[in-house]
């Protein structure tokens, strides 16, 4: 008896109507019982073990994938329902551009119908007020992904509670990458000159503005009283300077020098503001599936002192709410001692 039967049978079991309100009574009271403690605000998966999935149970790579798409709407209704404001998800690296052709293509045909869905069945985006945002190099998404990319967005740009961060395509180094050009662009790019009204330029303009008035006034024609009770907010500017029209000619200043800001003053702060998840809390939990114990060029950027990261031996389409559980927990404990620390040293 296969792997695949057996699954089979034991997903008919599990979705018999008694099961099902079994199941679904106590995930409620589990997730209940959960928010009680502190709850993450970002968390992020990296979704590895669709292909060895689909090798383990004989079936064909894509619908590994499409299991693992499965996955992922359940994972995001437990997040979201336990309170975790930032989901962010690895779902395409740009060194998946080297696999074989017949599977990236077919992954980003993937890619078109699940974002498809996603705009067409939204509801649990719009039930937990979630937006997607899609990180990664715009560049490198073919033509015929791109319309339907930029419509899950658009479908759900109206959701602020809280963000889905689709990774596709992406690595942590080109995100760095991207942040670092940002960085040097906003320092050697030469500050604006504001235009005071005691500006070089600014009086020279109103000298020659009033003496302008002044031989118009003379003029036996002119008798319309509005323009001379007319007051110019700029003319106290200038009558202050006592300036006399027929002084001579003002010597052009030299040039002063552009001053840039200093770059010893960049810090992990200032490449942090350009990074695809500025606006996003700082990274919680990271956990990878499929037993490998490394980021992969994800999130390396995110993580941090206080992230805990979890490495998983289950294969990502089998993961839910019993595993998320432990991690959860853990996190919380883990959370509770730092707090008894910190209050320690105070």
């Amino acid at each position: 008896m296969s792997d695949l039967y057996l699954s089979h049978v034991r997903n008919w079991i599990f979705k018999s109507p008694p099961a099902e309100w079994m199941m679904r009574s106590a995930r409620e009271l589990l997730i209940g019982t959960l928010k009680q403690g502190p709850i993450p605000q970002h968390v992020a998966f990296e979704m590895d073990g669709n292909r060895r999935f689909a090798k383990n149970h004989k079936i064909e790579t894509i619908e590994g994938h499409h299991l693992g798409f499965e996955a992922l709407a359940r994972v995001l209704e437990i997040c979201y329902k336990c309170g975790v404001k930032v989901v962010t998800v690895y779902a395409f690296s740009i060194e998946n551009f080297n696999r074989p052709r017949h599977e990236v293509s077919g992954l980003m045909a993937m890619a078109k119908v699940k974002l498809e869905q996603l705009v067409q069945h939204g509801e649990l985006l719009d039930r937990y007020g979630a937006g997607i945002r899609v990180l990664g190099e715009r560049d490198l998404i073919p033509d015929d992904v791109l319309p339907y990319v930029d419509r899950a967005i658009e479908m759900t740009k109206h959701n602020k509670d809280a963000v889905l961060n689709i990774c596709f395509p992406y690595t942590s180094r080109a995100e760095m990458t991207s942040a670092i050009k940002a960085t040097v662009n906003e320092y050697t790019t030469s500050p604006r000159s504001s235009n005071t009204p005691f500006s070089q330029s600014r009086i020279t303009e109103k000298i020659r503005s009033n003496k302008s008035k002044k031989s118009d006034s003379s003029s036996p024609g002119d008798s319309s009283p509005d323009r001379n009770d007319r007051s110019d907010p700029d003319d106290s500017m200038s009558s202050i300077t006592a300036l006399d029209p027929d002084s001579p000619p003002l010597q052009s200043t030299p040039v002063k020098t552009v001053r840039f800001q200093n770059p010893e003053t960049i810090t992990a702060e200032t490449i942090n503001s350009h990074t695809y998840t500025a606006e996003c809390p700082p990274l919680d939990i990271f956990i990878r599936t499929s037993g490998v114990t490394r980021l992969s060029d994800f999130m390396l950027w995110q993580c941090h002192e206080n992230t805990h990261i979890f490495f998983l031996k289950c294969l990502w389409p089998e993961f839910d709410l019993w595993h998320f559980v432990p991690i959860l927990l853990e996190w919380q404990w883990r959370q509770k001692k730092l707090m008894e620390k910190d209050a320690s040293r105070r």
